[in-house]
């Protein structure tokens, strides 16, 4: 009993002791493969055929992930050097006060997926009540996933991860994907569709966009699980390995099984063809149901990280007041809105937050030789105090870089395609923020460049 109430910890926003980083490679590969394993990374393979022939879309798929997955796990790291959240990371790069600005966004976005996971969840979970029981109670799904995210989130990682993914999720989880697999190339002519052309509605370098976003997605909070890492090695490896794994897995798996749906969309319910053409294959509903049961992760993922980004902002707020506080209003959102605009959404995500990741890493791996002042991130008027707690030139670094990542890519659901969406705009805007502020930053900074990506 001791040891589970030592793993139902909320640490805040202060930075986490070694002697109480619980988590080890396994822990944290499970975590990331765990968060990687969601019917909404499915969706996102759809997206990607037949605007791309098979292949091509694979080669995006490969492309995407190593990219993202990197910078994913590289953030990683200096949660595990600091032992502080993602929101705090930010303090030395655009002030203490103007951490604020991404710490809103950030819980604006991880509410919008925590949205989007209970919606799916609730969809999948009334397609099964209604096939076994002739009832599909949606909303009584929306609040039974939401308040069991909240729950998961108010306990906190070290035991979700420890307690329930690490004893039983992901292995009843690899289990039965590997079988999905199986069933879609035994099932279907997969060597046929890799000799099909693509249609052309999608380019290369935007699938790329679409792929490397996802795990981008989870940067503004990789560092609140990365500070319990016992090493930064771990750190690194645990986390960019474990969701580049399940990340190609799954949105490959989204690419086959969008190719053989043969049921029109609904615009109301877009996973709707996802999740029928799974119960298609034989015993596909218990697939369906252990998946289910997989994605709990992402909503507990999502309302925990709110809460800890919340924290930056109020920093005299409980942490599992504000998880309470957060599901309920995911409750109300999925309750209420439909999964519509996906990859728009997924679009913002990018512009937003990829340009700031050059930034920081700028900050720390080349202008600051990995050493943050520790007391100094919470102190005000310190060294990243600036003029009133803002440096007000990230700030302008970030803006142009969230500007040109808008302008590259667009918005194509909304009618804007971008001036070069062909040219992808993650890997130009993210080399903007970071070669931008590495040069431009030593006036803020006070200090030399001194690159240090290496381990000591």
């Amino acid at each position: 009993m001791e040891g589970l109430l030592e793993q139902v910890r909320a640490y805040g926003i202060q930075p986490v002791p070694q002697a109480e980083r619980r988590l080890g490679f396994l822990d944290t590969f499970v975590l990331w493969w765990s968060l990687g394993v969601s019917f909404l990374v499915m969706v996102v393979g759809m997206f990607l055929v037949p605007g791309l022939g098979l292949g091509q879309a694979l080669l995006a798929i490969v492309v995407g992930a190593v990219l993202g997955n990197f910078l994913l796990g590289l953030v990683g790291t200096i949660g595990a050097d600091t032992g502080v959240p993602t929101m705090v990371l930010l303090r030395p790069v655009l002030g203490r006060r103007g951490s604020i600005v991404p710490s809103v966004l950030n819980v604006l976005q991880l509410l919008g997926w925590a949205t989007f996971e209970v919606i799916v969840m609730a969809q999948a979970a009334a397609l099964l009540s209604h096939r076994l029981f002739g009832l599909k109670g949606y909303l009584a799904w929306v609040a039974f996933f939401a308040i069991l995210g909240t729950v998961m989130a108010v306990v906190g990682p070290v035991l979700v991860v420890k307690q329930w993914m690490k004893r039983f999720a992901v292995w009843v989880v690899l289990i039965t994907i590997a079988w999905v697999t199986v069933a879609v190339l035994t099932t279907y002519d997969v060597a046929a569709w890799l000799q099909k052309p693509g249609t052309g509605e999608m380019s290369f370098w935007l699938a790329v966009d679409l792929v490397a976003v996802m795990p981008i997605s989870w940067v503004p909070l990789v560092a609140d699980y990365s500070r319990l890492a016992r090493s930064r090695g771990t750190a690194f490896w645990g986390t960019g390995l474990g969701y580049c794994v399940s990340h190609v897995w799954f949105y490959a798996l989204g690419a086959l099984l969008a190719l053989s749906a043969a049921v029109p969309s609904d615009p109301s319910a877009p996973i709707a063809p996802l999740l029928t053409t799974i119960a298609t294959l034989t015993a596909g509903w218990v697939a369906l149901l252990v998946l289910l049961v997989a994605e709990t992760d992402e909503g507990f993922a999502d309302i925990y990280s709110a809460a800890v980004s919340a924290q930056n902002i109020w920093p005299g707020m409980g942490q599992r007041t504000l998880a309470a506080v957060f599901g309920a209003v995911v409750l109300v959102l999925a309750a209420t809105l439909p999964l519509v605009q996906y990859e728009s959404f997924l679009l913002l995500i990018g512009s937003v937050f990829i340009p700031l990741l050059g930034i920081l890493t700028a900050d720390y791996f080349v202008l600051r030789g990995r050493r943050y002042e520790m007391a100094d991130l919470y102190r005000s008027g310190g060294r990243y105090w600036y003029r009133s707690g803002v440096n007000w030139l990230a700030i302008g670094v970030w803006v142009v870089g969230f500007a040109l990542y808008l302008l590259i890519a667009g918005l194509p659901q909304l009618g804007w395609s971008g001036v070069a969406p062909w040219l992808g705009a993650t890997i130009p805007t993210y080399l903007f923020g970071f070669a931008v502020y590495a040069l431009v930053g030593r006036t803020v900074s006070g200090v030399s460049i001194t690159v240090a990506f290496t381990s000591e």
